[in-house]
């Protein structure tokens, strides 16, 4: 199996039988020259996992890719946990795989996994879900609002898998995602106030 990362969430697998690209988002960048694609795969509709300005160009270039998601989305076909796929030579298990809470008052998508092979791959999108079965090679989410990395340091131990490949990082150097949860779901009256570095605000 060969794996390409393409930032953040986004990688290309190789099954040798297939050719799988999976959550192509915007703090991505390059997988829309990719070619000879079989699926697209997208584990949820948070833009950080699909980026709906360059997915068009990456359709053009692989136009017999199947694009696969959880929700409504245009071209795509939708799938739910427990769909069984298959792309080429590969088989893919949509799997039930919950997004993870990143706050009460924050609405989230539906977030489903994909499991390639029988376990020879696991991306889990935004969820900590640990598939039932053995697992080779895992995409391992390491940073997001909904997550401490002592969680996914127990993510990876209770999936056990040979390697893993350290997924959904992009956003280590995105803070505006951070600092618009906490705006988000500040009491009312209360002012979350990015401060600019070196310079003096009055507050």
């Amino acid at each position: 199996m060969l794996i390409a990362h393409f930032g953040h969430s986004c990688l290309l697998v190789d099954t040798g039988a297939a050719r799988l690209l999976f959550d192509p988002g915007v703090y991505s960048s390059g997988f829309e020259r990719v070619e000879g694609l079989d699926a697209i795969l997208i584990t949820h509709g948070h833009p950080d996992h699909v980026d709906h300005d360059k997915l068009p160009a990456l359709r053009a270039a692989n136009p017999g890719a199947r694009l696969v998601a959880p929700f409504e989305l245009d071209g795509a076909e939708r799938v739910a946990p427990g769909d069984a796929l298959e792309f080429g030579g590969s088989a893919v298990h949509v799997l039930d795989a919950p997004h993870e809470v990143i706050h009460p008052q924050v609405e989230l998508p539906v977030n489903v996994g994909y499991l390639v092979d029988h376990g020879a791959f696991y991306h889990p999108g935004d969820s900590l879900t640990v598939p039932g079965q053995r697992v080779d090679v895992l995409g391992l989410p390491v940073a997001a609002p909904w997550l401490k990395v002592s969680e996914a340091a127990d993510f990876l131990a209770a999936v056990g898998p040979r390697k893993a490949v350290p997924i959904h990082e992009a956003i280590l150097a995105r803070t505006e995602i951070f600092y618009r949860v906490l705006a988000g779901t500040a009491p009312e009256g209360v002012e979350v106030v990015v401060l600019p570095r070196g310079e003096a605000v009055e507050l």
